[in-house]
């Protein structure tokens, strides 16, 4: 393993450093904590056994809230996910073993008949880290069996696949959310990999589906459009987690514009990108100064409402990204735009002596009144994430 550094240094020289080799040192010197970060939870959850997923911590706690693997949950894959990135990172043994059991723990999701779209959050980020390293091929089975499973769920009429099979009736139809877009990560990646071709046009199809009727034509989105079942006809648009209908859920956005900026990578249609591009812009001429948005940017109780760090991650992970399909100036500016919110995560909104998880301060479900500013599991994926792929861009 290697050395933990100091959680004191100061990581705002991650988007200004003059040293290519200052850089490199720095990321890795966050990628440390978080190394360190993951230890202190295996230590604290391994009593529990492989069957409990660690999914939130309280503000002003230091233990993990577990919760038993189960089809209607979709956080459990975030957690397998951090160990296979911390393994892709320190090389201990003993975290892919870790990985391995607790991403082993979720195949019988690829099993049974899909329960929700997050098939895709559970699996890929589980099973599809742990065979981009190991190359296991039941682990390429299981990722293949869960896209048909999640293939079923596609409604040619709508253009889309079903999200909440379970709200039909109270939303009124065939329903798409936004958080829906990261889903096709795997189905593009069995088109490509021995599923059926044919699932890549359903990811397209429902990503071009989401463009028209989940975002607006400022370039803010819904979190949710609704269809009619049988006809496919749009019923309306409207928020199921944000503020209003009217409103731009954080989180929200982010999925979108790591949704799209994924489209891009496997179909390289430049109308991906350039979407891609059009609603970061958005959300970050919305952005406070530290570049960590309220949980929804329209609420009217701002600056007096909790942050949302899970979304700064996940845009920061997905600027990494664009910044290399972008290029020139407007490139560098997105890579520079992910150090500095980097930068503001570690320096601001990391969890460090107080608790195990890697960042505080992120808003689940605000309208329902749960896991506001707490530490949650997916806010951890997506920082460690974001700084491998920052790490590689270097």
């Amino acid at each position: 393993m290697k050395k933990i550094l100091a959680t004191a240094f100061c990581i705002a020289t991650l988007g200004c450093s003059p040293a290519h080799e200052n850089s490199v040192a720095e990321t890795e010197t966050c990628l440390d904590y978080c190394a360190a970060q993951t230890e202190r939870t295996l230590a604290q959850i391994a009593s529990a056994g492989y069957g409990m997923s660690p999914r939130n911590i309280a503000p002003g706690d230091s233990t993990w809230n577990l919760c038993p693997v189960s089809k209607e949950l979709w956080t459990e894959g975030f957690w397998p996910g951090v160990l296979w990135y911390d393994y892709e990172y320190t090389g201990n043994v003993e975290i892919r073993e870790a990985a391995e059991k607790y991403t082993e723990a979720l195949g019988f999701l690829s099993e049974i008949p899909a329960y929700d779209h997050d098939l895709g959050f559970i699996i890929f980020c589980s099973y599809g880290n742990g065979y981009r390293l190991t190359g296991n091929p039941e682990y390429r089975e299981v990722i293949l069996a869960a896209a048909d499973r999640l293939a079923s769920l596609y409604n040619p009429a709508a253009g889309t696949i079903l999200s909440w099979p379970r709200e039909m009736e109270n939303l009124g139809g065939h329903n798409t959310i936004m958080d829906n877009m990261l889903n096709l990560e795997m189905l593009f990646w069995a088109a490509e990999n021995g599923g059926r071709p044919e699932y890549a046009e359903i990811a397209r199809s429902h990503a071009d589906t989401t463009m028209k009727y989940n975002f607006r034509p400022d370039s803010t989105s819904y979190h949710v459009a609704v269809y009619d079942s049988s006809t496919g006809r749009h019923i309306r648009s409207c928020t199921h987690q944000g503020y209003s209908d009217d409103s731009m859920w954080a989180r929200g956005q982010a999925w979108g514009i790591y949704g799209y900026t994924m489209c891009y990578r496997f179909t390289k249609d430049d109308k991906y990108r350039d979407f891609a591009c059009k609603i970061t812009d958005k959300y970050l001429s919305m952005l406070p100064d530290d570049l960590v948005p309220y949980w929804d940017f329209n609420d009217p109780e701002i600056p007096n409402v909790s942050r949302d760090a899970s979304a700064a991650a996940v845009v920061a992970s997905a600027l990494v990204e664009l910044s290399g399909y972008v290029g020139g100036e407007k490139g560098a500016a997105y890579l520079d735009t992910a150090k500095k919110m980097l930068r503001s995560l570690y320096e601001n909104y990391r969890g460090g002596d107080s608790c195990p998880s890697f960042l505080v301060h992120s808003t689940g479900h605000r309208p329902a009144g749960t896991e506001i500013d707490y530490s949650i599991i997916y806010a951890d994926y997506y920082f460690i994430e974001a700084l491998l792929r920052l790490k590689s861009s270097l």
